[in-house]
């Protein structure tokens, strides 16, 4: 196996909507045949026009109740409720679910950077971004590349924000190793890696936070692998949901 490279993309402007983010991006590196393009959800909603002004929004009761609640907003408690499809828990922060399966807090509704009094929301549907970005790259520079949408999500039971995959294509989401042996010639009974979490998060160290203006990132020579992309646990899978939405309907 090649060794893996990883590279930002660099110098490019903010971004507007109507702006073509594939072009910019195949103008500023020389993409190749299987390299893995991370793309930050931000641009790519910027992009497309999923902003809206924060004073567009009127709060409904419910929004000023967890307004207060939780000392926000109730305009942007407003959004991320109109984001969100199940409110799993309403304090500290508001955790919701979203039409395409992810679990996020505040609905992955952003304030950060955007002009002030507008908001980011994730796109509406994020596997089907990633494959449009997909075919627009192809179209700019005619390179057949992997795509993922990343979004900055916290974890239970650790403390700091991770970079987490929310659409992606030209992969599976999900390594299998189910069935495989290990060192010992143990079957392996459990084991699926997330990858397109794991490349996601390594994007996210590259991007950085805050004012580094870093927003794509390039990884070459991934050896391939073979799986699945349920990343998202069902209803009747998922332990933790089952937990929080007892407890506050209780």
């Amino acid at each position: 196996m090649e060794n893996i490279q990883v590279m930002g993309v660099q110098d490019l402007p903010l971004i507007h909507a109507g702006d073509n983010i594939a072009q910019m991006i195949c103008k500023r590196v020389l993409l190749q045949d299987g390299d893995i393009l991370c793309i930050a959800s931000t641009i790519y909603s910027k992009a497309k026009g999923y902003t809206k002004k924060l004073s567009s929004f009127t709060p409904s009761e419910r929004a000023v109740r967890l307004g207060k609640l939780n000392g926000e907003d109730p305009r942007f408690v407003q959004a991320v409720l109109d984001a969100s499809t199940d409110i799993i828990m309403e304090h500290p922060f508001i955790l919701s679910e979203m039409a395409f399966g992810h679990i996020g807090v505040r609905a992955g509704v952003d304030q950060s950077n955007i002009e002030d009094d507008m908001i980011i929301f994730l796109p509406p549907d994020p596997m089907k971004s990633a494959l449009d970005l997909q075919d627009e790259i192809k179209k700019n520079c005619g390179r057949d590349v992997g795509i993922i949408i990343t979004d900055t999500c916290g974890r239970s039971f650790r403390r700091g924000q991770t970079g987490h995959a929310i659409g992606w294509g030209g992969f599976t989401a999900i390594r299998d190793f189910r069935g495989d042996t290990d060192l010992f010639g143990h079957v392996l009974k459990i084991t699926e890696e997330a990858v397109a979490d794991e490349i996601a998060g390594f994007a996210n160290f590259v991007m950085g936070e805050s004012n580094n203006g870093v927003p794509a990132v390039v990884f070459r020579n991934c050896p391939k692998w073979t799986g699945h992309d349920n990343l998202y646990f069902r209803n009747d899978e998922d332990i933790t949901k089952k937990v929080l939405k007892k407890e506050w309907n209780q």
